[in-house]
């Protein structure tokens, strides 16, 4: 089973990976200090960098079997969750207020929230792989399927 949360836990990391890649594309960094509900800087980069932090634990966990490691990656896991679904709460409330419309080419990323550029099935699919990946890690710190 540690072997599927590792898989999960990577496919994951991509969908993620995409979404901040299209965030930095469209100008997420320098709309931190605009006004109103967005992804701010500090938490999109705080979620990534302790799920990477995490991902790498979880590498050494599999390689180790050090029941430390998987725990310390799951409350990492746990931590990158909660921040993930903050970040879902203000997509979801911007999808919610502002019509979202194809930005013509040449627009800039003072267009919107560049976080409103994420495809929704990157979205749906990262969530649901996170979610996947969290309960895996935990049954497995748990020793179940061992």
């Amino acid at each position: 089973m540690k072997w599927v949360a590792l898989v999960t836990w990577v496919l994951t990391a991509g969908g993620g990976f995409v979404m901040l890649g299209l965030w930095l594309k469209h100008g997420g960094m320098q709309q931190g200090d605009e006004p109103g509900d967005r992804i701010r800087p500090a938490r999109i980069l705080g979620h990534f960098g302790l799920a990477a932090t995490g991902l790498v634990l979880w590498i050494i966990y599999v390689a180790s079997d050090s029941d430390a490691l998987a725990w310390i990656a799951f409350v990492l896991l746990a931590i990158v969750a909660l921040m993930g679904f903050s970040m879902l709460a203000i997509w979801l409330r911007q999808r919610s207020r502002e019509p979202i419309v194809a930005a013509p080419a040449g627009v800039g990323p003072g267009d919107g929230p560049a976080e409103q550029r994420f495809p929704v099935p990157i979205v749906a699919g990262h969530g649901l792989l996170a979610a996947t990946t969290l309960v895996l890690v935990l049954l497995v710190a748990l020793g179940v399927g061992d």
